[in-house]
């Protein structure tokens, strides 16, 4: 998929959040959106993805040559963020299984292989309500990477991970990410998006 933002802009009240965004994330490249916290750049993300609607401008989708309609673009798309919540009542089997009745997950793995690749094969019967943040966010990444979807979008992916979990991360990317647009924000944390080979500042489009 192809993600084209024509003069695109967002605002709250009276101050633009970004203003005048002209690119093109490519299918199959690794893109980082780079800005401090606060600078706006988990909102450019979620413009990006589809769930907050340009102030101005707008975002258009391609996939093969064919334009998406916004209504049918999350089916494309893979998403993992610190603020996503997930099902606390659920265990994390339950989740698993939840979660490809919507997203198939890539190469036809299954839920016990996502387990292992998760690490967390023994809490597999555990309520999500009782993992700790830096399981939760594992579960976040494994659901977003293993999504079959030509898009995944991580939004500061490190967050509540400890050095084994930095490590985790990078295998997984380092597996999961050829052939795919990947998107990364990041509040420049170099690995976070080490495999990044585009970038876009936030604070270049403050208008």
């Amino acid at each position: 998929m192809n993600i084209i933002l024509e003069n695109t802009g967002k605002r709250y009240n009276q101050e633009w959040i970004f203003r005048g965004v002209n690119d093109e994330f490519k299918a199959g490249e690794h893109v980082v959106l780079l800005g401090a916290n606060g600078s706006g750049k988990s909102t450019l993300m979620q413009t990006v993805l589809g769930s907050i609607a340009p102030s101005e401008g707008r975002v258009i989708y391609k996939h093969e040559g064919k334009e998406i309609d916004i209504d049918d673009v999350f089916r494309y798309f893979s998403f993992a963020s610190p603020y996503m919540e997930l099902p606390e009542e659920f265990t994390l089997n339950e989740t698993l299984e939840f979660h490809s009745g919507f997203k198939p997950f890539l190469n036809n793995l299954t839920t016990n292989e996502i387990l292992e690749a998760t690490g967390l094969t023994k809490s597999a019967n555990k309520q999500i309500k009782y993992f700790s943040s830096g399981m939760k966010q594992r579960v976040k990444l494994a659901l977003c990477i293993f999504s079959d979807t030509p898009v995944a979008l991580l939004d500061e992916p490190l967050s509540n991970l400890d050095s084994s979990g930095v490590l985790w991360y990078k295998n997984l990317v380092n597996q999961y990410s050829a052939n795919r647009l990947f998107i990364v924000c990041s509040n420049k944390q170099a690995d976070e998006y080490y495999f990044c080979t585009k970038e876009l500042v936030i604070e270049d489009y403050k208008r």
